[in-house]
């Protein structure tokens, strides 16, 4: 869409870090062979991925701008919220688009700011430069199984996934 297009140009520089898996990506992930006994729901879950977009800033700048973007997407693209949670100075909102039961989505987008007091002791880097996050923008899309969707985040190592066990509509 054009907002994620705007977000991946704005977060080109060092206080911004940005993940992208496609289709064909996760197609290829639940075709390696594997002996762990627990990646059984991974790989189901990956079959059915279309796309992962993970956006990490620092800047709050950044983060006033994505989450004005982040309200017009919502609206043009018709989801609903899931939940919402507040914790001390972050905040965690939840938004989906319905798939074919209560328990599988179209599309999960999870936005997460005010981390930075919160992640400041964590060990964050990429190729070994530490990154501070203020804030967490994760698109998920394909048929989403929400009962799932933590543990395929969690074998994915994604900025933030932790944070998806909550996402249940149970």
């Amino acid at each position: 869409s054009k907002y994620f297009q705007s977000w991946t140009i704005r977060l080109n520089n060092s206080q911004r870090y940005r993940v992208i898996v496609n289709e064909k990506m996760f197609k290829m992930l639940a075709d390696v062979e594997t002996n762990d006994p627990d990646s059984g729901a991974f790989i189901s879950q990956a079959k059915m991925l279309k796309n992962l977009t993970v956006f990490t800033t620092s800047s709050l700048d950044v983060t006033n701008s994505i989450e004005k973007d982040v309200a017009s997407y919502i609206e043009s693209s018709k989801l609903e919220e899931l939940m919402r949670i507040k914790d001390g100075s972050s905040s965690i909102k939840f938004f989906i688009l319905e798939g074919s039961d209560d328990n599988h989505v179209k599309e999960l987008l999870m936005f997460v700011k005010g981390l930075t007091e919160m992640t400041q002791d964590r060990n964050f880097s990429v190729n070994g430069k530490q990154l501070e996050i203020e804030t967490v923008l994760l698109s998920l899309k394909g048929n989403i199984d929400l009962r799932e969707v933590s543990k395929l985040t969690a074998k994915l190592n994604v900025p933030g996934g932790e944070l998806l066990k909550n996402a249940t509509k149970e």
